[in-house]
């Protein structure tokens, strides 16, 4: 009888250890392997060429703008609204709302995104606009996503909702292990290479 309640326990967190392992290997499973695969870029970041791509656009505003810029209040406030949307026709930079960096002489307005960089000035007696992105290309936009780098809330989310994911996925190939572990003598010393080694790394190539 109890015989019967053991393997009828042990198949029941089978069931559920292997639905979960799937489903969480399954959501995590691209994103993984980019990270795994930027991960890689990352570490080696040195040894791969980039080209970066540099675009520069000038331009003026109207007198009846740059008056706009005369009477504005905080440090960090963006700029007017349609001195934003005059910026944003004759140079292609989305300025709108962005905070802004004021100083007597000049507004500056960074534009970091990721994969490249961007910012505008705008000289506030002459009413000269200079704009200038820089494009560092595709890998440093993927490693950029690994890193989190000026990514915006929506993907800091996506990386929680991801690294949980992850941590589930662990945990049930972990409790699965142990559960299988009886038929296959490797498991342990397998699990604990996988601990030991990078510890061993750490803490003798590491100063």
């Amino acid at each position: 009888m109890r015989d019967t309640v053991d393997r009828q326990r042990r198949a029941f967190w089978l069931k559920h250890l292997h639905r979960w392992h799937w489903i969480s290997s399954a959501v995590s499973l691209l994103v993984l392997l980019l990270f795994s695969v930027t991960g890689f870029t990352l570490n080696h970041a040195a040894s791969i060429e980039a080209s970066p791509r540099v675009e520069r656009r000038d331009a003026v505003l109207a007198d009846d703008l740059l008056k706009r810029l005369a009477h504005v209040e905080g440090k960090a406030a963006p700029l007017p609204a349609t001195v934003a949307d005059a910026v944003a026709a004759r140079t292609g930079a989305e300025v709108a709302g962005r905070a802004a960096d004021w100083s007597d002489d000049e507004v500056y307005v960074s534009l970091p995104r990721p994969g490249g960089d961007a910012w505008v000035s705008i000289d506030r007696e002459t009413g000269e606009v200079r704009y200038e992105s820089t494009d560092r290309g595709w890998l440093a936009y993927l490693n950029d996503l690994h890193k989190g780098r000026h990514t915006g809330p929506a993907w800091r989310w996506f990386i929680d909702v991801f690294a949980l994911a992850c941590v589930v996925f662990a945990l049930t190939g972990l409790l699965l292990l142990k559960m299988h572990a009886g038929q296959r003598r490797m498991t342990w010393p397998m699990v604990a290479l996988g601990f030991v080694l990078p510890l061993v790394v750490a803490l003798l190539f590491i100063h």
